[in-house]
């Protein structure tokens, strides 16, 4: 699948800022066998007095900026056209989670794609016996299966409602609520498989919904979307579900990039001089390309 797709991030500041600094994620990533970026393009208003583009620990794209006059908003706009292509999923070859444990006390890297960095507890996901025990009643099979369940059980459990969390929200706290948006379902899915001892990671991006005829519009399409990645084992590797729509993710959605939770890929966080609140305000269009043929 081919995509353009537009963001458009905006903040109001009550009081103008005499200075900010800022780490922005929000471009897609090329990811081998997953998504091409063809082109790409971020831009600023006002314009930064500095600006650098870098890779961080887990490979994606980060912009930072930093200002020195005053301004009283920010305006951040993303553009780019994008290729997915997500391999079909084939046979579950995943070990259970017994064997899936000895396949990873085999793994002696800790590059960033090491399952190792993301079987502890973080910022937004920690280790809560109360999501383990909720977790426990879908481990009955392989890796796979256990991820399955448990993504769709999410689903079907807790109420999408997106006045119920902030981005601040714990794993523990919407578990507790039963109730929040992708990024708190994607942390109770996290949390839980890492109760059980399976490696599980946050993943930023976008979702493009086309519903078919008769079927409601899935959850995520106006705004940035997130769900999980899970090291299945030796063989199987790393594969991604959507706990917020219960499925496997698919070429509908488009990755920013990955983290031990949302806390790793932000699309904005940073430090303001000012006083008084600030209002923001998020919108995305993901739109399929047709290529015509010659």
């Amino acid at each position: 699948m081919l995509y353009d797709i537009r963001l458009h991030l905006h903040y109001d500041y009550a009081a103008a800022a005499g200075g900010g600094r800022h780490q922005v994620r929000v471009l897609p990533s090329t990811i081998a066998g997953i998504q091409r970026v063809i082109a790409a393009s971020l831009s600023f208003v006002p314009a930064p007095n500095e600006r650098s583009d870098f890779s961080d620990f887990f490979g994606n794209n980060v912009t930072s900026i930093a200002f020195r006059d005053a301004h009283d908003e920010l305006d951040i706009r993303m553009s780019a056209r994008v290729s997915v292509s997500r391999p079909e999923p084939g046979l579950d070859v995943s070990p259970d989670i017994a064997r899936l444990r000895q396949e990873l006390g085999a793994v002696r890297s800790l590059s960033p794609a090491s399952p190792h960095h993301f079987l502890s507890a973080s910022p937004h996901s920690s280790i809560d016996a109360a999501i383990t025990a909720y977790a426990q009643d879908s481990a009955m099979g392989s890796a796979v299966g256990t991820a399955i369940d448990l993504c769709n059980r999410i689903h079907h459990d807790f109420t999408y409602d997106g006045d119920a969390t902030t981005v601040r929200t714990k794993a523990s706290d919407a578990f507790r609520l039963k109730r929040g948006v992708c990024q708190d379902f994607s942390h109770i899915m996290i949390a839980g498989l890492r109760g059980l001892g399976i490696p599980a990671g946050y993943v930023s991006g976008f979702l493009r919904t086309i519903p078919p005829k008769g079927k409601p519009r899935l959850e995520g399409a106006d705004a940035m979307h997130a769900w999980v990645k899970v090291w299945c084992g030796r063989d199987a590797g790393w594969q991604e579900f959507d706990p917020t729509n219960g499925m496997r993710a698919s070429n509908d959605h488009i990755t920013v990039g990955y983290g031990r939770d949302y806390s790793d890929v932000a699309p904005i966080v940073g430090v303001l001089k000012t006083t008084g609140g600030q209002v923001g305000e998020q919108a995305v269009d993901v739109i399929p390309v047709v290529l015509e043929k010659a």
